[in-house]
C-alpha cells in the first residue's frame, strides 16, 4: 500500500513493518511443517495404493475408500475445524488435532484389516480438518495483514507443494520396502512438530461472546459430511441411483437447517454475512477452479502414465516434478508481487496459465507423445499457474477479516477447495471410467481433460470480468 500523507499524524498513525524475529521463524517453520506433512501423506498413500491392495485383498472398489476415507474427514469438518480454533483457541485446537494425526499414522502402519485402515485414514482427514484451517489462522493472526503476512503465505505454499512432490518420490522409494512404511514416516515428523510447537506457538484466548451453537454444528457437520460422502461414492453407485439422490437431498436439507439456525441464533457458529464480501466470494469460487482442475488432472496423469504409456511410479513422479519445483522455488516471490499489484491481477494470472496449460496437453496430447513437447511444457504452465494463484487466494480470501474470525475464513476457503475439488474428481472419475483409453490413445482421457479445461476458464472469467467492470468504471469517473 503506498501512503500518500506523509504527515507526523499519519506516520503515527501507520503500522511499522513487522520484525521477523528467532520465534516468529520458528512459528512459521511448525505451521509450513504440519503443511508439508499433509502434502507427503496424501501423495506417499495415493503412490502405495497398488502394494495395499496386494497384501490386504482389498478390491478397487475398496482402496479408492483409503483416498476418500480421508477426503471425508477432511473435506467434511474443515469448517467446523476452523471456526472450533476461533472458539476455543487456536493453540490448544492445533496441538490436540497434531497429536491426533501423529496417533493415526502409528495406527495405519500396524493394521492389517483394510476396514480399520480405511477408518484411520478417516481419522487422519479428522484431524487435517482442525490442523489445516487452524494453522493458516495462527498464520494471520500472527502476522501483520501486508507485507509480512504475504510473504509467510508464500513461505507456507512452498511446503505444501513440496509435500506433495516430495511425497510421490519418496513414496515410490518407501514401497519398494513396504507400504506400511508410507504411513509410518509421517510419525516421528509430526511429533517433533509437535513439540515445537508447544514450545513456540504462543496462547492465544478464544474469541469473546461466542456461545455454544450446538444446532448448527450438528446441521453443518451432519450435512457437509454427507454431502463429501455423496459426492465420492457418486461415480461407483450412479449419480441418478435412489441413494445417491437420497443422499444429495438429505444433505441440502441439513445445510439449509444450518442456514436457517444461524439467521435466528445469539451466537452463530458462523456468521453468514462472510458471504457478502465479494472478494472472499470470489477467492472461493477461485480455490475450487484452482484445485478442481489441477488435483483432477494430475490423477488422470497418474492414470495415463502408467497404465497406458507403462510408466513406473518413480518415472511418472519425476514426469510430474517439474510443476512442483516451480510451485516450490516461484511462490517465495508471489508475496512481493501481491504487495506491488494486489490479489486480482495474480488470480488471473493464475487461470489464465492453468487454462493455456489443459489447451496445450489437449492440443499436443496423443499416440506416443514427447515429453518435452507435450508434458513437460503443460507442467510449467500448471506449476506456474498454481504458484501464482494459491498464495493469491489466500491472501483474498482472509484480507480484512477481524482476528476473531480468520478461522472462520480459513476454514471456507479450504472447504470450498476440497469440497470443490472432490465434486470435480468424482465427474472426472465417471468420464474416465466411462472412455476406453488402450494403447498409447489418449482418446479416452479427452473429457475429463476438456472438464478441467473449462473448470479454469470458468475461473478466469469469475476474476476478469469484475476487473473489467472496474477498470471501466474508473475510465467513466476520470474527468
Amino acid at each position: 500500500m503506498t501512503i500518500t500523507d506523509t504527515s507526523p499524524a499519519s506516520a503515527v498513525s501507520a503500522p511499522a513493518e513487522q520484525t521477523w524475529t528467532p520465534r516468529l521463524w520458528g512459528v512459521l517453520a511448525v505451521l509450513c511443517a504440519v503443511l508439508f506433512l499433509d502434502g507427503l501423506d496424501v501423495s506417499m498413500v495415493g503412490v502405495a495404493l497398488p502394494s495395499i491392495g496386494a497384501e490386504l485383498g482389498l478390491s478397487t472398489t475398496s482402496l479408492q475408500w483409503i483416498v476418500n476415507g480421508y477426503v471425508l474427514g477432511y473435506g467434511g469438518l474443515l469448517l467446523l475445524g476452523g471456526r472450533t480454533a476461533d472458539l476455543l483457541g487456536r493453540r490448544r485446537v492445533f496441538l490436540i488435532a497434531l497429536a491426533v494425526f501423529a496417533v493415526a499414522s502409528l495406527v495405519g502402519g500396524l493394521v492389517d484389516n483394510g476396514a480399520l485402515l480405511i477408518v484411520t485414514r478417516f481419522v487422519k482427514g479428522l484431524a487435517a480438518a482442525f490442523t489445516a484451517p487452524t494453522a493458516l489462522s495462527i498464520l494471520t493472526t500472527t502476522f501483520q495483514e501486508g507485507p509480512a503476512r504475504n510473504r509467510a503465505l508464500s513461505v507456507f505454499s512452498v511446503f505444501g507443494a513440496s509435500g506433495y512432490s516430495s511425497g510421490l518420490i519418496l513414496g515410490g522409494l518407501l514401497t519398494s520396502f513396504g507400504w506400511r512404511w508410507t504411513f509410518l514416516t509421517p510419525v516421528p515428523l509430526a511429533l517433533l512438530a509437535l513439540v515445537a510447537g508447544i514450545a513456540l506457538i504462543p496462547r492465544d484466548r478464544p474469541a469473546a461472546g461466542g456461545g455454544h451453537d450446538l444446532v448448527g454444528a450438528v446441521t453443518l457437520t451432519g450435512g457437509m459430511l454427507l454431502a463429501v460422502y455423496t459426492v465420492v461414492s457418486a461415480p461407483e453407485r450412479g449419480w441418478l441411483d435412489p441413494l445417491t439422490v437420497v443422499s444429495f437431498v438429505a444433505a441440502l436439507a441439513l445445510l439449509v437447517g444450518f442456514v436457517v439456525t444461524e439467521n435466528r441464533v445469539r451466537h452463530p457458529l458462523i456468521r453468514l454475512g462472510i458471504l457478502r464480501i465479494g472478494t472472499i466470494v470470489r477467492a472461493n469460487l477461485s480455490i475450487v477452479a484452482l484445485f478442481g482442475s489441477y488435483l483432477s488432472f494430475q490423477f488422470m496423469m497418474t492414470l495415463y502414465l502408467q497404465d497406458v504409456l507403462g510408466w513406473s511410479p518413480l518415472e511418472m513422479a519425476l514426469g510430474l516434478l517439474p510443476a512442483g519445483l516451480i510451485v516450490a522455488f516461484g511462490s517465495p516471490f508471489v508475496g512481493r508481487l501481491i504487495d506491488r499489484y494486489g490479489t486480482p491481477p495474480l488470480i488471473i494470472s493464475s487461470m489464465t496459465s492453468l487454462s493455456l496449460g489443459y489447451v496445450w496437453f489437449l492440443a499436443t496430447a496423443g499416440n506416443a507423445p514427447h515429453y518435452t513437447v507435450t508434458i513437460l511444457p503443460a507442467m510449467i504452465l500448471l506449476g506456474g499457474g498454481f504458484a501464482f494463484g494459491f498464495s493469491s487466494i489466500m491472501a483474498q480470501a482472509t484480507d480484512g477479516i477481524d482476528d476473531s474470525e480468520q478461522g472462520l475464513a480459513s476454514g471456507l476457503v479450504q472447504t470450498s477447495g476440497q469440497v470443490g475439488a472432490a465434486l470435480v474428481l468424482a465427474v472426472v472419475t465417471a468420464l474416465v471410467a466411462g472412455a476406453a483409453h488402450e494403447g498409447g490413445d489418449f482418446g479416452g482421457f479427452h473429457p475429463g481433460v476438456n472438464l478441467v479445461s473449462a473448470v479454469a476458464v470458468v475461473g478466469l472469467a469469475l476474476n476478469l470480468i469484475p476487473l473489467i467492470r472496474t477498470t471501466r468504471t474508473s475510465g467513466t469517473a476520470r474527468p
